[in-house]
């Protein structure tokens, strides 16, 4: 049975860590403007999802999939024997690579120094990736794994989950329009909610707009030339190399837009308005665009390589 786009936003709560539910699915529909047809077409079959919402409405999904998956199936998809309560526990540790560096006079992502030993987003892409290309896995196993390598490509673009510093800006306070939040939740959420008029639901419609305002600035608009070199040493062959160039990407900007002065500097300080926010602005604008064109050709790649192995064994 394939789920309408309605039914596919019902199953979607908001998310609570990633870039917010705006930015996964802008990623996701940016995305969705540039791939192949091929590529298209084996993901909506993959996915069960024949509309043009068939990655948005699954953007956020590895945020909220530990409240629906069974213990088993997160056993099976994770190698591991033992697992907490809530069966998807295991993914904790896979939106985000804890950067032990020191901003802002340096910042900097070593793989073996900041990767957790049960994992991070660079070794889950890694991870998803490979399971998404075994065609003797079981449908259910690639379909979900496609559903991680899109939400990550997102995660991994976003500073703060590059970051080691009080959690990845959780544990900074400060003012957003007069509230107190903390920095990470500004950079997930507040700002690009901002920039947009403010969006507190219904993410979809606004999302899917400023997606097709990305995508015109990829093609023919002020990202035009720039975009030729984001897919610049892009390999299959090597998936950790490739996210780790993105990670070091994310993570240079937490000195130069995140925290410009270093933590204590921002602590409760208002960052709606004035310089602080018009840094931060184009910085999520362009990451957002970087993770949805990547993506895009990421998928490409994985498609690409998996007709030339010929037909998968499992039926979908």
């Amino acid at each position: 049975m394939r789920l309408s786009a309605a039914a596919v936003g019902l199953l979607v709560a908001p998310t609570a860590y990633g870039w917010g539910s705006l930015g996964h699915i802008t990623i996701a529909y940016v995305a969705t403007n540039f791939v192949q047809d091929e590529t298209a077409a084996y993901f909506k079959e993959l996915l069960r999802n024949d509309t043009i919402h068939y990655m948005a409405g699954v953007a956020t999904w590895a945020d909220t999939a530990f409240h629906t998956r069974s213990r088993a199936q997160a056993r099976e998809s994770c190698g591991k024997v033992s697992l907490s309560p809530s069966s998807g526990q295991f993914t904790k540790n896979f939106h985000f690579i804890d950067a032990k560096d020191a901003p802002p006079t340096n910042c900097h992502v070593d793989f073996g120094r900041d990767c957790k030993k049960d994992g991070c987003v660079v070794s889950s892409l890694d991870n998803y990736t490979r399971q998404l290309l075994d065609s003797e896995l079981a449908a259910w196993r690639r379909n979900q794994a496609a559903k991680f390598v899109i939400h990550f490509a997102g995660d991994i673009s976003q500073p703060l989950h590059a970051e080691n510093v009080e959690q990845g800006g959780n544990g900074i306070r400060v003012r957003w329009e007069g509230a107190e939040l903390n920095l990470h939740h500004v950079w997930d959420s507040s700002i690009a909610e901002k920039m947009l008029g403010g969006i507190h639901r219904k993410p979809y419609p606004a999302a899917h707009a400023w997606a097709a305002d990305l995508t015109a600035a990829i093609r023919d608009g002020k990202y035009s030339e720039e975009s030729k070199t984001w897919t610049d040493g892009m390999s299959l062959d090597d998936p950790i190399q490739t996210s780790m160039a993105w990670a070091r990407e994310s993570n240079a900007h937490v000195c130069d837009a995140v925290l410009p002065d270093g933590p204590s500097a921002i602590v409760g300080q208002e960052l709606a308005s004035g310089m602080y926010f018009a840094r931060a602005a184009p910085v999520v604008e362009l990451q957002v665009a970087r993770a949805g064109y990547r993506l895009a050709r990421w998928l490409d790649l994985i498609v690409e390589r998996v007709h030339a192995r010929g037909p998968a064994e499992n039926e979908l």
